[in-house]
């Protein structure tokens, strides 16, 4: 199980590009669907769980995963098996080419272009997906919407993520309140 671990993460750093969230919908695919380890609503669960921790998205969920099928030692492996494949690249990127290199390269100038629109949409497929999942429907999208203009027009007294994740959240009880009273209302 443990070898299994390593190489189903160590596949997914190893073709993904994006970082964390364009990793999900692999790891969803891979954990879920194919092996079927954890069901759906557990992996939103570890999701929400390996968001809160600080540190490299990709690498939390690895490790909560791994710790959930194997303990301690599944998370070392998960996380390694994360890991790896981007050291690897990186070291021999760095190894053989300077960042002037890259920059007077002209074909790997475009390399890089050609690969941001596509890392903008494996961000942008989790999201779409992980909101369907955790039930955001066109009322509460208000949340995220609200959070990203502000995180956007570099509001200076809303500098630090914490700030926006109280926001949102009090966001989330002022629609809920709202959504109770009017039920309360419409019952009477």
């Amino acid at each position: 199980m443990y070898l299994k671990l390593f190489i189903t993460f160590f596949k997914i750093g190893l073709f993904t590009f994006g970082g964390g969230w364009a990793m999900i919908a692999i790891i969803e695919r891979e954990i879920v669907d194919n092996h079927k380890w954890i069901a759906k609503e557990d992996f939103l669960d570890l999701l929400a769980i390996a968001q809160s921790m600080p540190g490299i998205l990709a690498v939390n969920i690895a490790t909560v995963i791994g710790d959930n099928l194997k303990g301690l030692r599944g998370s070392i492996v998960a996380a390694l098996g994360t890991i790896m494949p981007s050291f690897l690249i990186i070291l021999a990127i760095a190894t053989y080419l300077t960042p002037e290199t890259i920059k007077n390269n002209e074909i790997i100038s475009r390399i890089f272009k050609g690969i941001r629109p596509a890392v903008v949409a494996l961000i942008v497929a989790p999201v779409i997906t992980t909101a369907r999942n955790a039930k955001i429907n066109w009322k509460t999208v208000i949340i995220p919407i609200t959070i990203a203009l502000m995180i956007y027009s570099h509001i200076p007294i809303v500098s630090n993520p914490i700030v926006y994740i109280i926001l949102g959240a009090i966001i989330g009880i002022v629609i809920n309140i709202h959504k109770t009273l009017k039920k309360e209302a419409h019952d009477e």
